[in-house]
């Protein structure tokens, strides 16, 4: 859909995104957003970059409008598909707005565009059983969950951001019996991969990834095998559970803070209720305390049917946020 065809306010010009050239403008717009909404988000030129690259259904030269202002970027919006595990097709989104350009129409006229860009999308699937806009917000972006709820979207979910203020007096949580953690090696990356997913084809919202996610995933920032802790089992010789941590080190100087993240958390069925998963975390927090990180974060569904929330609070885990995924029924035209 071309921006071109939105008539935004007097003065504003919508257009597609450009190319490399339009990064740095970006980066200094999205970062203005966030920090207009306390996020804790940050952005560089070689993240987005590297980011767009690594972009397995989102192809930014269409799927992505830019508003400016006098050649100043005022805001963005992005959107991509994707399909859940029981077929519905969402269509996600992501958009900022810098301050000084806030409640002039300029959000409407891009979220008018970004939805006739999902219709497009929607309108290559007429087989699906259904499809819906889909947004996550996180607590601070008022504006944007204002914008949302009068364009008929309504919250859908919950999550916690959760964050364990320091790293001192660790639990000590052992490993279940017949279990032993492994050095991560290069072999080993399908199968953590796999369980994973395995792991997580019931919760709520997932999307199983494709073999370009695979790919994408081996390169991506996130990719820490040096920091992860995952337990095998020993007869079997299968991945039990994980705990894939990570350090942001952009994210840590632009905060002022020394956190690492207990992220991507699973064990599969045949090793739930034996306290594996706790054992995992603490682990993690070990590693990174040993890595130099003073604090964790994580976040978790609150509606989590297997008592996530209780384990991660037993480690020492409290809410810190609120955030929220909003949906909107998306009908063919």
């Amino acid at each position: 859909m071309p921006c071109r065809s939105f008539s935004p306010p007097s003065g504003i010009h919508l257009r597609p995104f450009a190319g490399p050239q339009d990064f740095a403008a970006m980066v200094d717009c999205a970062n203005a957003s966030f920090a207009e909404d306390q996020t804790g988000w940050f952005r560089t030129v070689e993240e987005m970059a590297r980011n767009y690259a690594a972009f397995v259904d989102c192809v930014p030269e269409r799927d992505v409008c830019i508003a400016e202002v006098g050649g100043e970027i005022a805001g963005y919006v992005r959107c991509w598909p994707y399909v859940q595990a029981d077929g519905l097709h969402l269509y996600a989104q992501f958009g900022v707005m810098a301050p000084q350009w806030r409640r002039r129409g300029i959000g409407r006229a891009l979220h008018a565009w970004m939805e006739a860009r999902q219709q497009e999308m929607a309108r290559a699937h007429p087989q699906a059983r259904a499809h819906a806009h889909h947004a996550f917000v996180t607590q601070g972006e008022t504006a944007r969950a204002a914008l949302l709820e009068k364009a008929g979207y309504r919250a859908e979910r919950h999550f916690f951001s959760m964050v364990r203020q320091n790293l001192d007096g660790i639990p000590d949580f052992p490993l279940p019996a017949g279990l032993e953690v492994r050095p991560v090696e290069p072999t080993h990356h399908r199968a953590i991969w796999e369980a994973h997913q395995q792991a997580f084809r019931t919760h709520w919202g997932f999307a199983p990834g494709t073999e370009a996610d695979y790919l994408a995933w081996l390169s991506s920032p996130v990719f820490q095998p040096g920091l992860w802790q995952v337990a095998w089992d020993v007869d079997s010789g299968r991945v039990a559970g994980q705990v894939r941590t990570y350090i942001d080190a952009t994210w840590n100087r632009a905060n002022g803070v020394q956190r690492g993240w207990t992220e991507f958390i699973s064990v599969g069925e045949p090793w739930r209720r034996r306290g594996l998963a706790r054992a995992l975390i603490v682990r993690s927090l070990r590693a990174q305390q040993a890595a130099g990180m003073t604090q964790s974060g994580l976040a978790v569904d609150t509606q989590n049917r297997d008592g996530a929330l209780r384990v991660y609070e037993s480690c020492g885990f409290v809410a810190a946020k609120r955030d929220c995924v909003y949906r909107k029924p998306l009908l063919l035209a």
